[in-house]
């Protein structure tokens, strides 16, 4: 048992850095790439935002796919997809061929996931909760960190076919490891699968994710961004009308009346948001406000990934002393402040100050988005799991999609107010100025939540309770237990 609590969290975490750093990698191989199989970057890029897309389709429908089949076998499936698509992308010839791959690597990643977050709800007991949680996090911060200086590394000294190809031997890993490592646990009750609500959901998250996606990088008209974004309003609208009438509905919006959950969605959307525009300003602004290559701007912002690493030995202690809602309050603002001294970058300030002003914002990043990942779960009865996982991947997708709209909106908008035509280090301070107190609002939500919220993974208030009624460290160790004996409980009688 105690193997499977370090082993399991590594498995999902090495398969969400797969995702998350193959998503982000390709961006600097883009002109090569479009050399190679006879098109235009310009083109290429139309073709790459396919993969979001397919996310965006197929996520509504991994919840109900694991309760079905089971996340462990689901799970699997899904990186075995992922790597046939990888094969793809590297295979390719052409565009047709290329987005094809690209669609497929999405169907893979939609399922990885919301799945692979399932199976460690699944597996994990609720007091180590928080320390595996840190352990996926770290992925979520560093694939698009290290991904486009990795990728114009490969590209530059082997060849880009390679940034795809990685994939195979890590995918064939994690495949054996979820195999042999995580339980066979299926749901107990068989759900009917919403076809109808998963049409509607999926254009509706398709076209406002799309939409986002490539508003401000003047990728299309405004006229067609706009239609997107519009037209997948409207489809959400009507998914929302149809899910009040149906007992299944492939996003259960009725999970929101959880507290906790409520926080984490609408809290987590915000927070996401600020953060998530972060690696698209970040780099803009090294490269071509203080003209360092590709390759320098990528080592100087993997900085905050570091921060990252250091704060999941950390993650838990901290939760447990201050609590969920106090925590997550105050840390909201406190990693939007190193947010917002990113406006205060010149062409002057010594790379060594933004490297430390990164690292230490990467630590109260990743410190948030532990917590947002956890408490997410804390009210969530063992048969909504997949429900709600389900809806949390859909909310990080728009979140990020929404970060990067805001961000090149924001930079855009300066440039207009400036009368300036390129852009330069100097557009880009009210940008981070804006997506940081997007992030720094997200603490009102934060502060909503119970003030014991979540006390069964942090172990917080039964701590407390034992020590008043002085019973000493081993009620208080006997109290903190109770959450684990209940996990257990829950997967033997799944596991028969």
């Amino acid at each position: 048992m105690v193997d499977k609590q370090r082993v399991i969290p590594l498995i999902v975490a090495t398969a969400l850095f797969m995702e998350n750093m193959d998503s982000t990698v390709i961006a600097t191989s883009l002109p090569a790439i479009a050399a190679d199989i006879g098109t235009s970057p310009l083109t290429l890029k139309l073709a790459i935002t396919s993969y979001l897309l397919s996310l965006a389709v197929f996520i509504p429908a991994s919840g109900w796919t694991a309760d079905r089949f089971g996340a462990r076998m689901v799970f699997a499936i899904a990186v075995g997809v992922f790597m046939v698509g990888s094969v793809g992308c590297a295979l390719s010839t052409s565009v047709t061929d290329f987005v094809f791959a690209r669609i497929l690597q999405g169907m893979g990643g939609a399922m990885m996931t919301p799945v692979g977050r399932l199976v460690l709800l699944r597996s994990v007991d609720k007091s180590a909760l928080v320390n595996a949680m840190a352990w996926v996090t770290v992925p979520a911060l560093i694939g698009p960190v290290i991904g486009p200086p990795l990728g114009g590394f490969i590209t530059t000294y082997a060849s880009w076919h390679w940034i795809f190809l990685i994939n195979i031997p890590i995918g064939l890993l994690g495949i054996f490891m979820a195999l042999r490592f995580i339980d066979p646990i299926k749901s107990e009750t068989q759900e009917p699968f919403d076809l109808y609500g998963m049409v509607l959901a999926g254009i509706g998250l398709a076209g406002i994710a799309f939409g986002l996606s490539v508003a401000g990088l003047n990728l299309l008209p405004w006229s067609t961004v706009a239609a997107l974004v519009v037209g997948g309003a409207i489809s959400m609208t009507l998914y929302v009308l149809h899910a009040r009438r149906t007992g299944s509905p492939v996003l259960d919006f009725s999970l929101l009346k959880l507290p906790t959950l409520r926080a984490a969605i609408f809290g987590g959307f915000m927070f996401r948001l600020g953060i998530g525009a972060l690696p698209f300003l970040l780099p803009l602004l090294m490269q071509i406000g203080f003209g360092l290559s590709p390759f320098h701007s990528g080592l100087v912002t993997f900085a905050s990934s570091l921060g990252a690493m250091g704060m999941k030995t950390l993650a838990a202690r901290l939760i447990r002393t201050f609590g969920f809602r106090n925590l997550m309050t105050v840390n909201a603002v406190v990693s939007a402040f190193f947010l917002g001294v990113c406006a205060l970058f010149t062409v002057t300030t010594p790379l060594l100050i933004i490297m430390v002003i990164l690292v230490v914002g990467g630590f109260f990043r990743s410190l948030e988005f532990t917590a947002i990942n956890t408490v997410a779960y804390a009210d969530v009865e063992t048969a909504q799991m997949s429900r709600a996982t389900t809806l949390v991947s859909v909310n990080q997708q728009l979140a990020v999609s929404a970060g990067v709209a805001v961000g090149a909106a924001c930079v855009e908008t300066t440039m207009w107010f400036s009368h300036v035509s390129e852009l330069n280090a100097t557009v880009f301070a009210p940008a981070f100025i804006v997506v940081a107190l997007t992030s720094a609002a997200s603490s009102w939500f934060f502060w909503q939540m119970p003030v014991d919220a979540g006390y069964e993974i942090s172990g917080r208030k039964a701590v407390e309770i034992a020590s008043r009624k002085g019973a000493g460290k081993g009620a208080a160790k006997a109290a903190v237990k109770v959450a684990t004996e209940d996990t257990q409980d829950v997967r033997d009688q799944r596991l028969g």
